[in-house]
Parts: structure tokens; C-alpha cells; sequence
């Protein structure tokens, strides 16, 4: 497996593992960090609107036994989007969605990693 894959398929892990991170945390509203179940809520919605599990899913499905690079760097690209609208959205609601920080952090930067690869 080559490195691009493995950091594709990283990439796919954690993602999945945010949407459920968010799906937990907004299920279990009496155990959770957020105070405001709304505003968790439309972190939700953001995670459906872009299609992060359908991105995670085809990232794992194209790079499992070959590399595809065009159409890696182009669900990597709608993950990005996505991401970006989020932490945007986190940033101006931090006191309440701070909890989310850390895994967009890691997300951010496992796209980013994309872009010092040579094409």
C-alpha cells in the first residue's frame, strides 16, 4: 500500500470517526460538553449537507487495492470544503462546540497533507 493510499484511508477513518464523535455527542445530551444541543445539531446537518460519510466511504473504496489520484484529490477537495464551513461555524460558537476542535484539527491537517504530496 502506498503512503498516499494509507494516508487516504487515515483520512476516511477519521472522518468517520467525527461524524460519529458528533452523532454520539448529540444523542447522549445529558452525559455531552455542549450546553446548547442545537448547536450540535446543525454541526450535524453540515455533516450531511457535504456528504462526509459518502466522501469517507468512496475514500476508502477507491484507494483500498490502487491509487486514484485524480479522484482522490477531488473527494479530498469536497472534504476540505466541508471542513471549512464547520470550523468556521465552530470558531463563532466555540464555548459551546469547543469539544471539536481537536478532531477538526486532525482532519485539517490529514487534507492538508494532500497538498505537500508531489502530483
Amino acid at each position: 500500500m502506498s503512503y498516499e493510499m494509507r494516508i487516504a484511508t487515515m483520512l476516511a477513518d477519521q472522518v468517520d470517526g467525527f461524524i460519529q464523535f458528533v452523532q454520539e455527542n448529540y444523542d447522549h445530551k445529558h452525559k455531552s460538553y455542549v450546553e446548547n444541543p442545537d448547536k450540535l445539531y446543525q454541526v450535524k446537518l453540515l455533516i450531511d449537507e457535504y456528504k462526509f460519510q459518502l466522501n469517507a466511504a468512496e475514500l476508502r473504496r477507491i484507494n483500498r487495492f490502487s491509487w486514484n489520484e485524480k479522484y482522490t484529490y477531488l473527494l479530498v477537495e469536497d472534504v476540505k470544503k466541508g471542513l471549512g464551513v464547520i470550523e468556521e461555524y465552530v470558531k463563532r460558537n466555540y464555548n459551546d462546540l469547543f469539544i471539536l476542535t481537536g478532531r477538526l484539527h486532525t482532519l485539517r491537517s490529514l487534507c492538508s497533507s494532500f497538498q505537500l504530496l508531489p502530483k
